[in-house]
C-alpha cells in the first residue's frame, strides 16, 4: 500500500491522474501482483519479503490520453529459474515490438511473443488476459494477444497506440479469479511475470516506445545481486 500511495501522489504532483482508480470499480491506483498473482493484484499493508517477485502496474491520464505500463521486480534471490522467467519474459516483449510494422498484423505480434516464451522455453501464456488499443480510453481496440498465428488479426496501421505485454507464468497457462473479483493467479500457484510497454506504429520502421524502464533498469544495475536485461542486449 506504501508504494500505491506513492504512485498516486507522484501521479497527482505531475498533472495526472490513475487511470486504474474506480476504473469499472478498481479501488486502487496501481495493481501490485506478488509471486503467483499474475495481475490486477490488490496492494496491502502485508511487507514484502526476500526472494518475492512483485509486478507494478500503473495506468496514467493526462492531456486527453492514457498511459499503462507494468515491470516485474526481483526482490533479493527469488533463484535462478524465476529470474531466467523474468529475462525470457521481458525479451519476448521485445520480440513482440519488433513485429509492430505497419502491414503486420497482431497475430504477428502474438505469435512471436508465444514462440519465445511458449515454444522455445516450455512457459505458460496466459490466454484470459491480453494486451490492447489505448488512447483516449484506457482499453481500445484491437486485442493484442500474447499467442497467436501470423498473418492473422488486424491490420498495423500508422499512428495505432498498443499496450503489449505478455503475462507469462512458470508452469501452466490456466488461471484463476479471487474471492475478490480482481486478482487473477496461476492454478498452479507458481510465480508470473508481467511487462508492458505502449508503442505508436511507425511508417517504414519499427514502433516506437513510448514507454520507458530506464529509471528502473539503473536501480537495478545498482544492485550487485541482479543481472538487468535491457533493451540494447536484447536486440543485440
Amino acid at each position: 500500500m506504501q508504494l500505491n500511495n506513492l504512485a498516486e501522489t507522484f501521479l497527482k504532483d505531475h498533472g495526472a491522474t490513475p487511470s486504474f482508480k474506480n476504473y469499472h470499480g478498481y479501488p486502487f491506483a496501481t495493481c501490485i501482483s506478488v509471486n503467483d498473482a499474475v495481475v490486477h493484484g490488490f496492494p496491502n499493508t502485508q511487507p514484502l519479503k526476500e526472494g518475492d517477485v512483485v509486478s507494478v502496474d500503473i495506468g496514467a491520464y493526462m492531456n486527453g490520453f492514457h498511459g499503462d505500463s507494468a515491470y516485474t521486480f526481483a526482490l533479493g534471490d527469488v533463484g535462478d529459474d524465476v529470474l531466467k522467467l523474468l529475462k525470457v519474459t521481458k525479451e519476448s516483449l521485445y520480440k513482440g515490438i519488433e513485429k509492430a510494422i505497419v502491414g503486420n498484423r497482431i497475430g504477428d505480434i502474438a505469435h512471436a511473443i508465444q514462440e519465445y516464451t511458449e515454444k522455445q522455453h516450455g512457459y505458460g501464456v496466459v490466454r484470459e488476459l491480453v494486451g490492447h488499443g489505448l488512447g483516449r480510453s484506457m482499453h481500445e481496440d484491437p486485442q493484442v494477444p500474447n499467442y497467436g498465428k501470423k498473418g492473422t488479426g488486424p491490420k498495423l496501421k500508422p499512428g495505432m497506440v498498443l499496450a503489449i505485454e505478455p503475462m507469462i507464468n512458470l508452469g501452466v497457462k490456466e488461471v484463476f479469479t479471487e474471492d475478490d473479483g480482481w486478482t487473477i493467479r496461476t492454478k498452479d500457484g507458481k510465480v508470473s511475470a508481467h511487462f508492458e510497454h505502449d508503442v505508436c506504429i511507425r511508417p517504414g520502421k519499427t514502433a516506437d516506445i513510448l514507454s520507458s524502464f530506464e529509471a528502473v533498469e539503473k536501480a537495478e544495475a545498482a544492485n550487485p545481486h541482479l543481472k538487468v536485461w535491457s533493451y540494447s542486449e536484447v536486440s543485440a
